[in-house]
């Protein structure tokens, strides 16, 4: 008899913006054969590299460094039309004083800290420093850096900071600029799990969209139960993630090309990827 295959190896984001699409799968809401393993979208992005996960939401600079290696799961995403509310920069000044300071990036983005350069740069016309490290910790520390660039939850606990009174939301920020949505994370197959278990990965990705599905008719539930252990109230979980979007249409797929055009542009990916997609 045939040893029972794994169950599929499912990476998710370990932020509250993902919590729609993953709670019907962690309640026992919808069910399948995954094994969930949760952390930050960089550790996850190492992980997907790694070919340690078979499908995962991951920052969606990941896929443009290595679409050879990935399959985008249709119709699922992580981003904005407008407002994100968890992807700010924090400043001291005003964005347009920071030509020259210090902009203190979480180890914890990519795709954040390329789409923050790319703003500061070609959109309002400053060209910064950048450090990594905790802005968290270094703020209980004291220090007081002159800006800080935070993501997911830190962002929602940070972003009424007294000492940090100018706030750059970098998906207003982006729709300002170019008039379209900014996708933050994708989800995707690794190819080779796409190809040695074709219809575990097919299932996979159907499961995923249920689960979007549901989340988003269930937003009211979901923000209950995501304020119970969180700074901000009821009223305003639901603003959050009401502000978000999590479908890949074609306004969404043309700010993602956007977005990539711009950073092969400045040469951090050598050129924007062809978008392949798991046929379902």
């Amino acid at each position: 008899m045939n040893a029972k295959r794994p169950p599929l190896r499912l990476g998710r984001i370990g932020y509250l913006n993902v919590l729609p699409l993953h709670y019907p799968l962690e309640q026992g809401i919808l069910s399948g054969d995954f094994e969930l393993v949760s952390g930050p979208p960089a550790e996850l992005n190492v992980l997907m590299d790694q070919g340690r996960l078979d499908i995962s939401g991951c920052s969606c600079i990941e896929y443009a460094r290595h679409p050879e290696k990935y399959l985008i799961l249709p119709d699922l995403a992580i981003g904005s039309r407008g407002p994100v509310q968890s992807v700010l920069l924090l400043c001291r000044t005003k964005p347009e004083d920071l030509d020259g300071q210090t902009v203190l990036v979480s180890a914890q983005t990519h795709t954040s800290a390329a789409l923050v350069d790319l703003i500061l740069k070609q959109h309002i016309g400053v060209t910064p420093r950048y450090r990594t490290g905790d802005a968290t910790a270094l703020l209980k520390a004291g220090e007081r850096p002159e800006a800080i660039l935070c993501i997911g939850d830190e962002a929602l606990n940070l972003r009424r900071h007294p000492d940090y009174p100018h706030r750059m939301d970098l998906g207003e920020a982006w729709r300002q600029w170019t008039g379209l949505p900014f996708i933050f994370g994708l989800w995707i197959a690794s190819r080779e799990a796409a190809c040695a278990r074709r219809e575990e990965v097919k299932a996979g990705a159907r499961l995923l969209i249920e689960a979007k599905k549901w989340g988003q008719t269930h937003l009211d539930q979901i923000s209950a139960v995501a304020a119970r252990d969180s700074i901000l109230t009821e009223e305003e979980m639901r603003s959050y993630f009401g502000g978000l979007v999590y479908d890949l249409g074609l306004e969404e797929l043309a700010g993602l090309r956007l977005f990539y055009e711009r950073l092969a542009g400045t040469g951090v990916i050598p050129a924007p990827p062809e978008l392949a997609f798991l046929p379902l």
